[in-house]
């Protein structure tokens, strides 16, 4: 067996680190955008750290080399005479997202990949390729010996389509591959109804809105179509059922951007994954790969175009028709200033989502400046060190997410931030399926507690409380929505009477009502502060993501507040929430402290 030296150094000379090392350098120029920078420089990363106990993965060359070969045995499609030949960056994905495994074991590292790509980039070639590579040689065996190849009995692809319709053209695809490839055929029966392995047996199965579907099974690859027009998870739920019961099942996401981004699973996985790569968040088990002109690139300079389309680093001559034809949709949206076609052609060619919710309490522009404002742990740490806290806190229903939220006003005239989550937990595993979120990994991290049950136990919430207080950023305030909460606030009231006495434990138990006299302006003043760069968090993916989900609501004033009534179940926002119930009075406190400095007699010029 290979040690993860050894491995270390045939990985330096493959394809997909010499593809990862260029792209870092800077090989392509104004080509390649910040994502997929991220991914390149997250396998150099990684590499440096194989085999170690922290890290116990290594890039086995044979197995990257295994799906190369895979490919090199399908005909073109437009070209039947010549086989595929993979691009660069196609090499570096798949490469990437196989090559991959455990140390000791040979388990493939990545349990899901996620690729979004602009349109015109052979992801059904990709997909159908890779189902038929499942069907016919996907393997477990130790790093670096594939004498020892296994493979699974009985391989299972499941499709996620939108429509029924759809999942049976993606069915259509992998049996037209596996048709026009000698090698495939020669162990494939290929059927109408059916394709399965000849000694191995197997399935490809549908799952849709409009089929019957019961379980996932046991699947050993599941492959998401068009995931940006899901409107729901329903579907794509049922399909993943059964992961884990293979040993080395592959979740396979490939797709677009799309519209109406807030209220799509897609978009809530795309702005998780990007975390990912930013390192906000470790999935060490999720392949990411998003490519897409940069927020700050302008679509009619052309030479940005290639950040979405990496064919267009080539000069071939499928590259050079796909170029044509996306400078033709270009002229047709831009010349005639047609709105649909230029939103039509920012998704589907420069891959950049769009937002449909007018309304969205913070759109994606200034969820992009919000992610910017975070600073790393140890500089909020002391950034908010000896301030005291505004504490509030959203308490729903008790087998729910409930969250307290932290608000520091700085002397500079900024605000820190924070949030932390509370679920029992019996329902962790549940809520992770329903609101498709990684709460263990959160729960890991510190960013929220699991209390023990079947309910939450809101005395953890008094406990940290109690733990705040002991350190040098203690509780000034509990400011808290009445409902679900008096309890709570009762027994926080007598647990600061003992320490302060009874009129200063009353003072720091604040209700604020959830009214929009109450909530409006602090709601708009917090937006207004995330565009100014006045507020500063530390990259709390929980509060990221219940920002993302939050929805307003105004009345005929104009005035506004935050509502969970009109959001999809898994779609949840007490962390922001929470924050805002502390902001009401952290804000109102920072304007008298600056009124009392304006009006002391000694104030001025």
């Amino acid at each position: 067996m290979y040690s993860p030296e050894e491995l270390r150094a045939l990985a330096e000379e493959h394809p997909v680190t010499e593809y990862a090392r260029r792209v870092v350098s800077g090989a392509f120029p104004g080509q390649v955008c910040k994502w997929e920078i991220l991914a390149c420089t997250r396998h150099l990363d990684d590499l440096k750290r194989s085999g170690t106990a922290e890290f116990p993965y290594v890039f086995d060359v044979t197995r990257a080399n295994r799906i190369y070969k895979h490919f090199s045995l399908i005909p073109r499609l437009d070209v039947p005479e010549q086989h595929i030949e993979l691009e660069d960056w196609q090499k570096f994905d798949l490469g990437c997202l196989m090559g991959w495994v455990h140390k000791d074991t040979g388990r493939r590292r990545f349990r899901l990949g996620y690729t979004r790509i602009a349109r015109g980039h052979a992801k059904t070639t990709l997909a159908a390729g890779l189902a038929n590579y499942f069907m016919l040689g996907d393997a477990m065996y130790p790093p670096g010996q594939p004498e020892y190849a296994q493979f699974e009995m009985q391989p299972q692809i499941n499709i996620v389509a939108v429509d029924r319709a759809q999942g049976n053209i993606a069915r259509g695809d992998i049996a037209d591959m596996a048709r026009a490839t000698p090698a495939f055929l020669t162990r494939l029966s290929v059927k109408n109804t059916y394709i399965r392995h000849k000694v191995r047996g197997g399935s490809v199965e549908v799952f849709s809105r409009d089929t019957n579907n019961k379980d996932g099974g046991r699947p050993s690859l599941i492959i998401t179509e068009e995931w940006h027009a899901h409107v729901n998870s329903k579907v794509h739920d049922v399909a993943v059922s059964g992961k884990g019961k293979k040993r080395q099942c592959l979740e396979y996401i490939i797709t677009t951007a799309g519209a109406d981004a807030e209220n799509k699973p897609c978009y809530r996985d795309d702005c998780q994954y990007k975390q990912v790569l930013e390192g906000n968040l470790r999935q060490d088990d999720v392949f990411v790969m998003i490519r897409e002109i940069d927020d700050d690139d302008d679509p009619h300079n052309k030479a940005c175009w290639a950040k979405a389309n990496p064919f267009f680093r080539s000069n071939g001559d499928y590259a050079r028709a796909l170029r044509e034809e996306v400078e033709s949709q270009y002229a047709d949206a831009y010349g005639m200033n047609n709105e649909n076609k230029i939103r039509e052609f920012l998704i589907k060619r420069m891959n950049r989502w769009q937002a449909d919710s007018q309304a969205r309490y913070m759109s994606m522009q200034m969820m992009e400046k919000w992610r910017a404002l975070a600073v790393p742990g140890e500089e909020f740490a002391a950034l908010v060190h000896g301030r005291e806290r505004y504490l509030g806190a959203d308490l729903s229903k008790k087998i729910d997410l409930t969250a307290t939220g932290s608000v520091w006003p700085l002397a500079d005239g900024r605000f820190a931030v924070d949030a932390h989550g509370y679920l029992p937990e019996e329902g962790v595993t549940a809520h992770e399926r329903s609101d498709r979120v990684p709460y263990r990994a959160w729960i890991r991290d510190g960013w929220a507690t699991a209390t023990p049950g079947s309910v939450t136990d809101y005395h953890a919430i008094l406990e940290d409380v109690q733990r705040m207080d002991a350190t040098a950023c203690p509780v000034k305030e509990f400011d808290f929505d009445p409902y679900q909460a008096t309890h709570l606030a009762q027994d926080l009231a007598a647990y600061w009477t003992d320490l302060y006495g009874d009129a200063a434990a009353q003072e720091m138990v604040v209700e604020i009502r959830q009214g929009v006299q109450t909530l409006s302006e602090p709601t708009k003043l917090f937006r207004e502060l995330v565009m100014q760069g006045r507020i500063v968090h530390r990259g709390n993916p929980l509060l990221t993501w219940c920002l993302a989900n939050a929805v307003e609501v105004s009345d005929d004033n104009g005035n506004i507040k935050l509502s969970k009534k009109n959001l999809m179940a898994n779609m949840r926002i007490d962390a922001i929430a929470a924050v805002l119930n502390a902001f009401v009075r952290a804000s109102q406190r920072q304007e008298m402290d600056i009124n009392a400095v304006i009006g002391a007699e000694d104030w001025g010029f």
